[in-house]
């Protein structure tokens, strides 16, 4: 999935590849796909968050933030049971 303003900024995303389904250069062509679509080719600023797949993600440019203190999130890994609760 990916998120963009169509102007500055895309966001990517639960980017991956089924297991019996890697190795073949899906994940390759994936990528190269959603950053060569015309209507994103003017961004500025490209971002996703990975914790096994820095070096993939490198073959097409990105890099560490520079400023990490930037960044900000809200994290609320209960969502989900909560949501349950609530319908229960």
């Amino acid at each position: 999935m990916g998120i963009t303003d169509y102007s500055i900024f895309a966001y990517l995303a639960d980017v991956f590849i089924l297991e019996p389904f890697r190795g073949v250069g899906l994940g390759k062509w994936l990528i190269e796909t959603i950053m060569s679509h015309p209507e994103l080719q003017g961004l500025r600023r490209w971002l996703l968050a990975t914790k096994d797949a820095c070096e993939f993600y490198r073959q097409f440019g990105f890099t560490e933030l520079n400023n990490p203190n930037r960044f900000m999130e809200k994290w609320n890994p209960n969502v989900y049971l909560k949501i349950r609760d609530e319908r229960i």
